[in-house]
């Protein structure tokens, strides 16, 4: 079997860290009060109100407490899903006015768009929401990317350290796992591909750009550069044979 699809995270593989953690982050952080208050009475942004409270035990709780609760949940980074919409909502408005532009690095572009001329398959799953990751790609610093993918996953699929997630995917994209490779830079994330039966590659952005190694198995580059699909599919292939 062939590699015939590609699946990417997004965090520190196609895109900075910083862009997330330093620039999307405090934007939202900084707009979120005014914007629920601007915005509390329509729909999406009243449910996602609503469910924050139900899922912080306290359906009572007023507007100004929603709102701190919300701002203490970005302190924490906690990953709950009507952060997450609320987080999506102001960033899309700042995608749209231009003052946000996703950030995707050179190499990653490249690649993933001579991939898809080949005829691979592409999809994104990242711990993001869909909508995030459709507005990183689809207002990028590369131009409008999203075109290039065939679909999109974030954690309400599953976690991503967890092996069901990947299978998962895997039946939902109607592709064995054996012909998917999942690209990240995170070892827990490359385990529970693996685990599943994907072929893994991990980006690791210290390395130089050109660089490539194994790494107990697994091929570890510095950029999408060197991703070799060939490599990487005998490599599986090994793991799945030892």
């Amino acid at each position: 079997m062939t590699i015939r699809a590609i699946v990417t995270d997004i965090e520190g593989t196609t895109t900075p860290i910083a862009f997330v953690h330093e620039v999307l982050f405090p934007y939202a952080r900084a707009r979120l009060a005014e914007f629920c208050v601007a915005h509390a009475d329509e729909p999406e942004v009243a449910a996602a109100l609503a469910a924050a409270r139900e899922l912080a035990g306290a359906p009572d709780l007023h507007l100004d407490g929603t709102i701190t609760l919300l701002t203490q949940w970005l302190d924490e980074d906690r990953k709950a899903g009507p952060l997450k919409t609320l987080q999506g909502l102001i960033w899309q408005a700042g995608y749209e006015e231009g003052v946000l532009k996703g950030q995707v690095y050179e190499d990653a572009a490249a690649l993933l768009l001579c991939w898809q001329s080949q005829g691979l398959k592409l999809y994104v799953y990242s711990s993001g929401s869909v909508a995030a990751q459709k507005l990183i790609f689809g207002f990028s610093d590369k131009g409008d990317l999203t075109p290039l993918f065939s679909g999109y996953f974030d954690t309400a699929i599953g976690a991503k350290v967890e092996a069901s997630s990947y299978a998962t995917i895997a039946r939902e994209i109607g592709i064995a796992p054996a012909e998917i490779l999942f690209l990240t830079d995170m070892p827990a994330e490359v385990e529970a591909a693996r685990a599943a039966g994907l072929a893994v590659a991990r980006i690791d952005r210290a390395m130089g750009v050109d660089e490539a190694r194994d790494e107990d198995g697994v091929f570890v580059a510095g950029s999408f550069g060197p991703v070799d699909l060939k490599i990487v599919q005998a490599q599986a292939r090994k793991k799945s044979q030892a």
